[in-house]
């Protein structure tokens, strides 16, 4: 194969790269920018393009849809937690928020990053654990 035919592959774009890497951006807007108002933009994408996208799209849309749920529920259930062990000023709040953040937080983080690396790539790619099947 010669070096042109190599990059003429390379360039030809998957159908729905665009949408999966637009997705996973905003998942990780959503945990580390500007929450609410990136999952508000994804649920709407979602909605409009989770029927009728191209696989690779659709598969990154429900995994970050799903995923980005599962962070609004841990952080609710984080809320709780401090609030059940006496709430915003007992000392066990730092200690329940560093190891949320160390752990849970930082792990949807990363799990976010392989994800758009997946998404720019190309490729399906399914959260482990809080993940939805792909098609």
């Amino acid at each position: 194969m010669s070096p042109s035919e190599a990059d003429r592959r390379v360039a030809e774009p998957v159908a729905g790269a665009t949408l999966a890497v637009t997705a996973e951006v905003l998942y990780l807007v959503n945990l580390l920018l500007v929450p609410g108002l990136a999952f508000v933009i994804l649920l709407v994408i979602y909605l409009r393009n989770s029927k009728t996208a191209p696989p690779l799209a659709r598969c990154h849309l429900r995994q970050t849809f799903a995923a980005s749920l599962w962070a609004g529920v841990l952080l609710v259930l984080v809320n709780g937690l401090i609030l059940a062990l006496g709430g915003y000023q007992a000392p066990a709040t730092w200690v329940v928020l560093i190891l949320y953040f160390v752990t849970c937080h930082a792990s949807l983080v990363l799990l976010g990053v392989l994800g758009l690396a997946k998404a720019m790539a190309g490729q399906s790619y399914r959260y482990p654990v809080i993940g939805r099947p792909c098609d």
